[in-house]
């Protein structure tokens, strides 16, 4: 167990934790209001934070509250995203593409979750055993690094397409934030190291506002880093998805260019939900090995696919993305020790009550990139030490193992991507699919009778 203070089934005061689903919700939103912004085409970033809201609450109610987890928007999912508005012949019908593509991979999930419940868990143990799940994590994280590093160099403030803000100055202002978390995580007493992101941000936030309000009042760009100008066009009710869906289903002309579009979007998102299956084991398996409690065994793998799939398709139809289980969430409960679902409970209706609260969503959207980034450093970090953890029993004296780790570690920090048309296997998948092809491969003479061996030996 990670030094956990409250357990998944702890009540703490209510004070910790509203601080706690602040912090986690502070957490995650970079990358949940990221996939609409990347995707374009008007998606709505509030919409996609109701969404997230709403799909882990619906998580929480399948995996009956034992799995502290938050779900938000899904990168594995932009390449079938971004296909569903290029083949439609108005946004409209992209929107219709989306929440149909989120369906058949719910359906996958729930497919997953049925064969699950019919055969166990012994056979995804035998074919991802810690050898493989351990790499895989920390590539979660590892893989993630470039995304920190970018954002510690960059402002808000954008003139004439160039950030204004000098990179050393963003730096500057992003290395403070991280030393603040770092201090209040482990120089503070327990009560405060429970909120390391939410007093870093803070500070790194104050430094950016008070160069901003200088470089604003001198005419020194260089130092401008927060866009306060966001505030002047302030948005109260987010644009959900399956509005514009709903006008899509009047512009297919006949039942037949329904279903080859349909065809089309399935193609696109059905593979990607096998790889992000992967993917939610190796976060379900690092979420056991911090809280100390298998999930796999209790509330069980067939109830949290279900509920990933189920609240996969609620964040598609309120917010255009479909969800996943995030490594951000999972680090904050690491770092901060505090495990209890209360909390990834009131961080869900926060963010779902924030996405009608127009002033917030903006203030959150002024937070610079590289505080962001100072933040994202530490919790990025603490998945892929987390990986790294669960190889602690495993012998690296044998080169059957070193050939597994290091595939996986090699393919993952290069960036191994393969691309076919729409559908794009992403740097995690791939690590973890080629490990398990070298797992098996080394250990093929595994179960070998010891005479033979003896004799190969002669």
């Amino acid at each position: 167990m990670n030094n956990i203070v409250y357990s998944v089934n702890s009540r703490p005061p209510f004070g910790k934790i509203i601080l706690s689903a602040f912090q986690q919700l502070l957490a995650v939103l970079a990358a949940t209001i990221a996939v609409p912004a990347i995707i374009g085409n008007g998606m709505s970033q509030s919409a996609a934070l109701f969404g997230a809201g709403v799909g882990t609450l619906i998580y929480l109610l399948f995996t009956r509250m034992k799995s502290p987890v938050f779900l938000g928007s899904s990168f594995a999912f932009l390449g079938p995203m971004s296909a569903a508005f290029a083949g439609a012949s108005t946004v409209a019908m992209g929107y219709t593409g989306l929440i149909i593509g989120a369906c058949l991979a719910g359906i996958v999930y729930c497919i997953f979750s049925l064969l699950v419940k019919l055969f166990g868990t012994g056979w995804i143990n035998r074919l991802m055993p810690p050898i493989i799940i351990g790499p895989t994590v920390a590539i979660i994280g590892l893989s993630l690094a470039p995304n920190a590093v970018g954002d510690l160099k960059l402002g808000n403030v954008i003139s004439e397409g160039a950030v204004l803000a000098n990179p050393n100055v963003c730096i500057l202002v992003g290395v403070i934030t991280l030393i603040a978390v770092i201090i209040f995580s482990v120089l503070t007493k327990k009560s405060i190291r429970m909120f390391p992101f939410i007093i870093g941000m803070g500070v790194g936030y104050a430094i950016a506002a008070i160069l901003t309000v200088i470089g604003n009042n001198t005419g020194f760009d260089p130092i401008r880093i927060i866009d306060f100008s966001l505030f002047n066009n302030i948005k109260w009710i987010p644009d959900f998805s399956f509005l514009e869906a709903f006008k899509g289903f009047k512009d297919f002309a006949n039942a037949g260019e329904f279903f080859k579009y349909f065809g089309a979007i399935a193609v696109g998102y059905i593979p990607v939900s096998f790889v992000v299956f992967a993917e939610h084991i190796a976060d379900h398996k690092n979420l056991s090995s911090i809280i100390g409690d298998d999930l796999l065994t209790e509330p069980g793998l067939h109830r949290t696919l279900l509920g990933d799939g189920i609240g996969s398709f609620a964040g598609a139809f309120f917010g255009g993305c479909p969800n996943t289980t995030y490594g951000e969430s999972i680090a904050c409960v690491a770092i901060s020790g505090n495990a209890s679902s209360l909390v990834t409970l009131a961080t869900a209706l926060i963010a779902i009550a924030t996405a009608f609260f127009g002033p917030f969503i903006t203030f959150l959207a002024t937070i610079p990139k590289c505080v962001m980034g100072g933040v994202c450093i530490a919790l990025y970090g603490f998945i892929a030490v987390s990986g790294l953890k669960m190889l602690k029993d495993v012998d690296l004296s044998d080169n059957k193992n070193i050939f597994v780790i290091s595939t996986i570690l090699i393919t993952g920090v290069g960036g191994l991507i393969l691309q076919f048309n729409h559908i794009e296997i992403r740097t995690v998948a791939c690590a973890l699919i080629l490990g398990i092809i070298v797992n098996l491969l080394v250990n093929i003479k595994k179960d070998k009778p010891q005479e033979e061996e003896k004799e190969d030996e002669n």
